[in-house]
């Protein structure tokens, strides 16, 4: 066999193992596997920790993903981590994992389910601007200089994002935002054909939160915990606030 021959030989095994490996991995709906979380733009980990420390509370493992570089740069290198931390999470044993993505960590989930989606058992997402925010636009407008790759991803219309924009959701999704958040701009690009789309103010009126509190505020949290749960995934009612 020639060297050309023996390298193509190589890819096609590959891929062969690749989609072995593809058609295992999908979760279990049934039962519960570790949480993943997705820091937003520039990739704070902190910013879920309280989230993640309730979810351990809860009895469910939890680790916050760390994106690489400052999480500014390409949301696809961003979805690559992703994959391949739920790639280690199945060869670990896992049966299912759920995701939480939030804010531009949700657009990273979003892009990652298109290709993986079946990997996942549930995912929600805080605050995220799936069809794009209007800061971004603007920052790539003004100052294309000082808006690194992930603001002009997170501009409203491009070309990362309009391929999904009539796309609906396939997972069990569940979409929370806040209508006071002033980073997503407008805040209902979070809303998701296909998910259970749950505008704060709507099931909690009066109840004030911005976009940084979403992963901290308890009622985000105990809605949170409520729909990684075995219970089906519904729209919170006002008791639940």
């Amino acid at each position: 066999m020639t060297v050309v021959g023996s390298v193509v030989a190589v890819f096609l095994a590959s891929l062969g193992i690749q989609r072995l490996f593809d058609q295992s991995a999908v979760a279990d709906r049934s039962d519960l596997g570790p949480v993943l979380l997705i820091p937003g733009y520039g990739g704070n980990q902190a910013s879920l920790s309280v989230l993640a420390d309730r979810i351990r509370q809860s009895g469910r493992p939890a680790m916050v993903i760390a994106l690489p570089g400052d999480g500014t740069g390409d949301l696809q290198e961003q979805v690559a981590v992703l994959r391949q931390t739920v790639d280690d999470a199945y060869s670990q044993g896992a049966t299912s994992v759920d995701l939480i993505g939030y804010s531009a960590g949700g657009v990273v989930a979003r892009l990652w389910a298109e290709r993986y989606g079946k990997q996942a058992r549930r995912i929600i997402t805080l605050g995220s601007p799936m069809h794009g925010t209007q800061v971004a636009t603007a920052g790539n407008t003004l100052a294309p200089d000082a808006c690194p790759v992930a603001c002009q991803q997170l501009a409203v219309g491009s070309s990362v994002l309009r391929p999904l924009a009539d796309k609906p959701v396939t997972v069990p999704w569940m979409s929370i935002w806040t209508e006071q958040d002033q980073t997503v701009v407008p805040p209902d690009s979070a809303r998701l054909d296909g998910a259970v789309n749950v505008p704060l103010q709507s099931v909690c009126p009066g109840v004030r939160v911005s976009h940084s509190e979403l992963p901290t505020n308890h009622v985000v949290t105990s809605f949170v915990i409520q729909a990684i749960s075995l219970q089906d995934l519904t729209v919170p009612t006002s008791t639940d606030c």
